[in-house]
């Protein structure tokens, strides 16, 4: 069996429907015999979408001393923080160095939360600025957006600039509250964004949940909306197998099984959106 695959919208590049995300394990550091065996399992599993952020700890180096040759074989992407023109470049520097390439496939503007974070990363020397010329000088091949706190900002985001792709939160809790889903996800589809889900397993918060004593249901809940694919991260092997083999038998959800497990959660949607272990 193979992970399925779609494309990633208007980049037209096809990815596995599930990626390698950049916590677990690899949010660490001095892991690196078991990020270096995680990497290279997923790989050796066929998955072809690998994430990483500037902030999350060992992750990109992780990367880059994992992937050598392997580089050319996955769509590789990272984020930057940074509000600034200045130090979004210079966190590009780090990641291209960490991660041991001299491009990314996919870099994002990582986690807008603030009102004010727009006027600074659209701004005079703001971010976008430098993600514009990343991509003109070839150091990425596409420009993301990323958010997991408010959807109403994450949308304007997607209206002021004309972004690839968009990382956001694709769960049974979304209906309920604060719902990405139904207020970023149909303009995304309309400008033929690359749509990443992530949050599937509310930071791991759904093994806990009354009457699921497996993930499987929300795994396929999250792929069984408009997505191209989603992400996770894994503490170990034993999870990136599991995950793989949900993936390699996915079947879409019925509209009624995904409204019961919508109900499911309803009780506990707020908890479940801001949950951290």
């Amino acid at each position: 069996m193979t992970i399925p695959k779609r494309v990633l919208g208007r980049t037209g590049r096809e990815v596995t429907i599930l990626g390698l995300g950049g916590e677990g394990v690899l949010r660490s550091f001095g892991r690196d015999r078991e990020a270096y065996a995680l990497i290279n399992r997923a790989l050796d599993l066929g998955i072809s979408y690998c994430e990483s952020a500037r902030a999350y700890s060992g992750s990109e180096s992780y990367y880059g001393k994992a992937l050598k040759e392997r580089r050319r074989d996955i769509f590789l992407t990272s984020k930057s923080h940074a509000r600034d023109r200045k130090g979004a470049l210079a966190h590009l520097h780090e990641t291209l160095a960490n991660m041991q390439t001299d491009h990314l496939d996919l870099w994002q503007v990582h986690d807008v939360r603030e009102e004010e974070e727009l006027a600074e990363i659209f701004g005079p020397r703001g971010a976008i600025e430098a993600f514009s010329e990343a991509k003109q000088l070839g150091k990425t091949r596409f420009i993301g957006v990323t958010g997991h706190h408010d959807p109403s900002l994450l949308r304007k985001c997607i209206e002021r600039f004309d972004f690839d792709t968009v990382l956001m939160p694709v769960n049974a809790a979304e209906p309920a509250y604060k719902s990405f889903i139904h207020e970023v996800l149909p303009l995304a589809r309309e400008k033929d964004m690359g749509i990443i889900g992530m949050k599937v397993y509310f930071r791991g918060f759904a093994s806990k949940l009354p009457g699921y004593t497996g993930m499987e249901p929300f795994f396929r809940f999250a792929l069984s909306q408009p997505v191209t694919n989603i992400v996770i991260g894994c503490d170990n092997v034993t999870q990136l197998e599991e995950n793989v083999r949900f993936a390699e038998s996915f079947e879409l959800m019925t509209e009624e099984e995904q409204k019961k497990l919508a109900r499911d959660v309803e009780a506990f949607s707020r908890q479940l959106m801001y949950y951290k272990p």
